[in-house]
């Protein structure tokens, strides 16, 4: 096993923030799957652990170096977690075909925040494949 791609992303909570304020549903719906959605919201840290997704996702994309060229979309990429807690990713559509073809099969993911910021490293592992 090799790494094949590693992304790391920064988000300020208040950016979420003002997403959420001025297009609720639709920035949502658009950017976080029922399960993601159920996690957060209404937590005492909602804008935290929406962040620390947000985030999480955007590491994913970089690690497989194809951000919205490709047609992927933000509910391609979920984080759940396991029952340890663990974060863990999983892909569908556009970004699971992406990192079929780069012979990607296990992830890495760490997602750290505070009230201000979350962070997030995603590392992809596999066989890895030319494009």
């Amino acid at each position: 096993m090799a790494i094949v791609g590693h992304g790391v992303d920064l988000v300020e909570t208040q950016r979420i923030g003002e997403m959420l304020s001025r297009h609720e549903e639709r920035f949502l719906d658009r950017c976080f799957t029922q399960g993601e959605r159920d996690y957060a919201l209404g937590k005492k840290r909602e804008l935290e652990h929406l962040a620390g997704r947000f985030a999480a996702k955007e590491a994913v994309m970089k690690a497989l170096a194809s951000g919205w060229r490709h047609g992927m979309a933000w509910t391609d990429i979920e984080v759940a977690l396991e029952p340890s807690g663990r974060p863990i990713v999983r892909l569908s559509g556009k970004a699971r075909e992406i990192a079929d073809e780069l012979g990607i099969d296990a992830w890495w993911l760490s997602i750290s925040h505070v009230e201000t910021h979350a962070i997030a490293s995603a590392i992809a592992e596999g066989a890895g494949q030319d494009r």
